[in-house]
């Protein structure tokens, strides 16, 4: 790879948080150089047809597109599970592959680009057992691959803002919290209807690991125990899932975190959805507070006719997540700390690649490492290494959410698991 030299990108899975965040904020690095090629595969035509076509994103970005797996003009009733191993194996090494799969697939689609020595960014939960991930991350670190993680709420102003002064002691010490992300109802009427099955995933899964992975960030305290418990409703198509999830995450120090998770945010409401996060410290003689109201930001906006995916006319508008502006190019450009969070990664990749062009193979693979622990130890990217205490909670919270909400608890030391407390 020679310096400066874009990275290319493939992304494995075209549906809506491809076409919501991944695939706009991919193709704004490619025309401002960081990204080169993009891929995209899919298991059928469908979803990469309909990326194709978004009116939006073609409005956005003018002058771009993307090779899709397999082509356009593949009949939509004939699926290709595994053409993205044919995919990743083609290209070149120390690329980058975006994991952008069901929950449950997110670890051979991993393993598969580690083998083939590709970079990866994933979104989150990287995977759903410790295990994998202690795996991912030795295979990383031995090939001097990028392992990046997607948990983007790291990178909101606010949540930057609450770190650092947690760090310096201005809040006190985290005792009590509560955090909520109910996604919208018509999130049932689209594909999770086909993989969020109760055998598989949960709302605390799905997206209760945003807020989790956010109070460890802030705070540094690790999970000590978990228990979830859940609500079972039918998708249109017969499927059982849980709609609706409560769990109770217990810290080392006592603290006690609750998180609230549904797909059932009314279609008609004014915002995308429901979110925020309330922790309450103890100081001496004294308590501190930070709230996060994530689902409205200050902003409102009431249109002529109904827009978006609900197709609301009064609409709660958050500036701060994921927005297309009006920018001195072509087109828009995204802004957001969720095309932050994309980027951050992305040009991390690019880096390796540039600080290691002109050198030999060992070097270059030295260099690769170290720039990697870098990485790890400045905590804002999640990696295996800095954010694994997710997989622990998401392991455990499968096992309690499964047991009617038994409290599962997180057993550190040399090999950390998590175990029944009864």
């Amino acid at each position: 790879m020679e310096p400066g030299r874009p990275v290319d990108v493939t992304i494995v899975g075209g549906g809506m948080i491809t076409n919501d965040l991944l695939l706009p904020s991919i193709y704004h690095l490619q025309r401002i150089g960081v990204v080169g090629g993009i891929s995209v595969c899919a298991l059928n035509s469908e979803p990469l047809k309909a990326l194709r076509d978004n009116p939006e994103v073609r409005a956005a970005f003018p002058a771009q597109s993307f090779k899709p797996y397999p082509d356009f003009d593949t009949p939509e009733s004939q699926s290709f599970p595994d053409l993205f191993k044919q995919v990743l194996a083609q290209m070149p090494p120390h690329q980058a592959v975006v994991v952008a799969m069901p929950d449950q697939l997110h670890y051979a689609v991993n393993m598969e680009a580690l083998e083939n020595n590709l970079h990866v960014l994933c979104v989150k939960p990287l995977v759903l057992e410790y295990g994998q991930a202690v795996e991912i991350e030795k295979i990383g670190k031995d090939r001097g691959l990028f392992v990046g993680v997607e948990y983007h709420k790291r990178f909101d102003t606010r949540a930057l803002m609450a770190k650092r002064h947690y760090a310096s002691g201005h809040f006190g010490e985290f005792v009590m919290g509560e955090a909520k992300m109910i996604e919208p109802y018509f999130y049932r009427s689209s594909n999770f209807q086909n993989w969020f099955t109760a055998d598989k995933t949960d709302p605390f899964v799905y997206v209760g690991c945003h807020y989790v992975d956010l109070v460890c960030f802030i705070t540094g305290l690790r999970p000590a125990s978990v228990s979830v418990s859940g609500v079972k409703g039918r998708f249109p198509n017969g499927n059982e899932g849980y709609m609706w999830a409560n769990g109770r995450v217990t810290f080392e120090n006592g603290a006690i975190l609750s998180v609230t998770d549904g797909l059932g945010y009314p279609d008609e409401g004014a915002g995308s959805n429901e979110q925020c996060l309330n922790m309450f410290f103890e100081g001496e003689g004294k308590s501190g507070l930070i709230k996060h109201d994530d689902q409205f930001r200050g902003v409102s906006h009431s249109y002529l006719e109904g827009i978006g995916c609900a197709g609301s006319t009064f609409n709660f508008v958050s500036p701060d997540f994921y927005q297309l502006v009006p920018w001195e190019g072509p087109g828009l450009k995204p802004v957001g700390y969720g095309f932050a969070s994309v980027a951050a990664s992305i040009t991390t990749i690019q880096r390796l690649g540039r600080e290691t062009a002109r050198m030999e193979e060992n070097e270059a693979l030295e260099k690769r490492r170290a720039l990697i622990r870098e990485v790890d130890q400045k905590g804002i990217i999640a990696t295996p290494a800095n954010s694994s205490v997710n997989e622990l909670v998401m392991e455990a919270a499968r096992m309690s959410i499964l047991r009617d909400g038994d409290v599962v608890d997180i057993i550190y030391g040399e090999k950390p698991h998590v175990k029944p407390r009864h």
